[in-house]
C-alpha cells in the first residue's frame, strides 16, 4: 500500500481528495493550526444557521476575480471542482480569469480534447491562462512556480484590472501575498487543508522538524495577507474561528464551502432507473457495494479490501463496483482471494462524467480514509456523489463533517473500527437502512440540501464574494 499523498504543496505535487484525529503535532504546536480568533490571521463561516449569505445579483458588477489553481486544466480536480465552482461565481461577476500549472504544454494536448476543453472555457465565460508545472527538484521548483506565478498575477491583474485573486491552496496563496506586495487586490484564501499538518500526517515530515515550522512561519503571513477565506468544513471553522460565524476578529469574511456535486449530472434513484442501472452492467438484484475514486494515499486499500470480502462473507451474492482511475491489479487480486470472481466484481477505469451512472447501479458507497488530525479540514467529494445517487455510506470516523453529516440524518455508518465485528456491526447497520422505504430519494434530497453545487457551493461562494466587496479596501 502506498503512503499517504498529500496535496500540492511546499515540496511536492501530491494529491488529496479533497479530505477519531490523530495527534502528530510538536509541542510548539500543541493545537494544530493556531486558532485564529486570537490574531490577524484569518476568518471563516459555512453552511449552518445565521450565515446570512447574499443572493448572486448582490456581488457588485465590475467585480473581477483570477482564480489561482496549483493544479493542470485536465486534472479531475479541476473538471469536477474548480471550473463547475467558477462558473457558479461567473454569475455574478464582471469577468472570471484563472490561472493553472500544467505538467505539459497544452500546444501538445490532444488537439481534439483540447478544443472541447477550451469550449467548455468559453461556454462559461472563463478566461484561461497557464504556466509550466516544475516538479524536480521538489522545493526550488515549488519555489520557481511561486515567484512565476505571482509575476503572471502582476501581469493578469494590471492588464485586465483584476479586484481578487482567489487562491486555492498554500502555494497560490503564496503567489497571491507576493502579488499583492505591488498590487491592489483582494485575496481570498481558498484553505484546502491543513497542509503543514498533512506532510506531518503522511509520515512525510516530522513533527517540529525544519520544514513544518518553516512552513508554519510561512503559513502566518499568507494569513495576515488575506481579506477573505473558504475552509471546506464546519470542524475547521470552529478550530480556526471558535465561535465565530462569518468573520474573524478583525471583520474579514469567511465561509464553510464544502466539496459539492452537481445533482443536474445524477439520474434520480427511482427503482426502475436503478434496476436497468444494474442490469446494464450485469448485476441483477444482487446488493452492490461501490467504491468510487482514487485508491492508495488516504484512502484506506486494505480496510475496502477486508470490509468487501467481509461483505461477501455475510452475503456470498454480494457484488463489488469499484470506479478508479488507480492502478486496480493488487485490489483484484486481493478480493479474488476473498471469493470476488469476475461475475461478482466489475472494476472501470471511468472518466469523471461517467462516474453517476455507475452510481446509480449501487445499493452501499464505501468512503475509508485515514483518520487524523489534518482530515479534520477533509471534504470528500465521494460523500456528495454518493448521495447525489440515493446511496448510503459506510465511511471510517473523523474525516470533517461526515459523522455529523452521517449520524444526524441517518445517512450511513460510522466505522471506529478496522475489524471483523466493526465491519459486521456497520453491515447490519445498512441491512437496516436499505430496508427503509423511499431511502434513496431521501438521500438525493439529503445531498440537494446540504452539498448542491448550485443551491449550496455557489450560493455560499457568491455571498463571500458580496461581503468583500461590501467591506473594506484590500488590507
Amino acid at each position: 500500500m502506498h503512503g499517504p499523498a498529500v496535496s500540492r504543496g511546499v515540496s511536492a505535487r501530491c494529491r488529496i481528495n479533497e479530505h477519531e484525529t490523530v495527534d502528530h503535532r510538536s509541542e510548539e504546536d500543541s493545537a494544530g493550526w493556531p486558532p485564529i480568533r486570537d490574531k490577524p490571521d484569518a476568518g471563516l463561516t459555512g453552511p449552518h444557521p445565521g450565515q446570512g449569505v447574499l443572493p448572486a445579483a448582490a456581488v457588485r458588477k465590475g467585480l473581477r476575480s483570477l482564480y489561482v489553481s496549483y493544479f493542470g486544466l485536465r486534472e479531475p480536480l479541476v473538471q469536477r471542482q474548480v471550473l463547475p465552482y467558477l462558473a457558479e461565481l461567473r454569475q455574478g461577476l464582471d469577468g472570471a480569469w484563472l490561472l493553472t500549472f500544467e505538467p505539459r504544454s497544452p500546444a501538445r494536448w490532444n488537439g481534439a480534447a483540447r478544443s472541447a476543453l477550451l469550449e467548455t472555457l468559453d461556454r462559461r465565460d472563463i478566461q484561461w491562462s497557464h504556466l509550466r508545472y516544475h516538479r524536480k527538484p521538489t522545493v526550488p521548483a515549488t519555489a520557481l512556480d511561486i515567484v512565476l506565478g505571482a509575476l503572471r498575477v502582476v501581469q493578469l491583474a494590471r492588464r485586465h484590472r483584476i479586484d481578487v485573486v482567489h487562491c486555492r491552496g498554500h502555494v497560490p496563496m503564496a503567489m497571491g501575498a507576493l502579488a499583492k506586495r505591488v498590487l491592489r487586490v483582494r485575496l481570498v484564501f481558498d484553505i484546502r487543508g491543513f497542509l503543514p499538518e498533512e506532510y506531518v500526517d503522511a509520515g512525510v515530515w516530522r513533527a517540529g522538524g525544519s520544514l513544518f515550522r518553516l512552513t508554519k512561519r510561512v503559513e502566518r503571513h499568507l494569513f495576515a495577507a488575506a481579506d477573505a477565506f473558504v475552509v471546506l468544513t464546519d470542524r475547521a471553522r470552529q478550530h480556526l474561528f471558535g465561535e465565530r460565524q462569518d468573520a474573524d476578529a478583525f471583520g474579514r469574511p469567511f465561509a464553510v464551502v464544502p466539496c459539492c456535486v452537481d445533482l443536474d449530472e445524477f439520474v434520480a434513484p427511482e427503482p426502475s432507473g436503478v434496476a436497468r442501472a444494474k442490469a446494464a452492467l450485469g448485476i441483477g438484484s444482487r446488493r452492490t457495494y461501490v467504491y468510487a475514486g482514487q485508491l492508495g494515499g488516504w484512502y484506506l486499500d486494505e480496510a475496502l479490501i477486508s470490509f468487501l470480502c467481509r461483505a461477501r462473507v455475510r452475503d456470498p451474492s454480494a457484488f463489488a463496483l469499484v470506479v478508479t482511475p488507480s492502478p486496480a491489479t493488487r485490489l483484484k487480486e486481493e478480493l479474488a482471494k476473498g471469493g470476488f470472481d469476475e461475475s461478482s466484481l466489475l472494476i472501470r477505469p471511468a472518466r469523471p462524467e461517467d462516474v453517476p451512472r455507475y452510481l446509480l447501479a449501487g445499493d452501499v458507497g464505501l468512503s475509508l480514509i485515514k483518520p487524523c488530525f489534518s482530515k479534520l479540514s477533509s471534504s470528500p467529494t465521494k460523500i456528495g456523489e454518493y448521495l447525489a445517487a440515493g446511496l448510503p455510506i459506510v465511511s471510517t470516523a473523523g474525516i470533517g463533517d461526515v459523522d455529523e453529516l452521517l449520524t444526524a440524518h441517518r445517512a450511513g455508518w460510522l466505522l471506529r473500527g478496522m475489524d471483523p465485528a466493526a465491519f459486521d456491526e456497520a453491515l447490519r447497520g445498512m441491512d437496516a437502512l436499505l430496508a427503509e422505504p423511499g431511502l434513496r430519494m431521501r438521500l438525493r434530497g439529503l445531498a440537494r440540501e446540504k452539498l448542491d453545487l448550485h443551491s449550496v457551493g455557489g450560493r455560499l461562494y457568491r455571498g463571500l464574494y458580496a461581503r468583500l466587496a461590501a467591506g473594506a479596501p484590500p488590507s
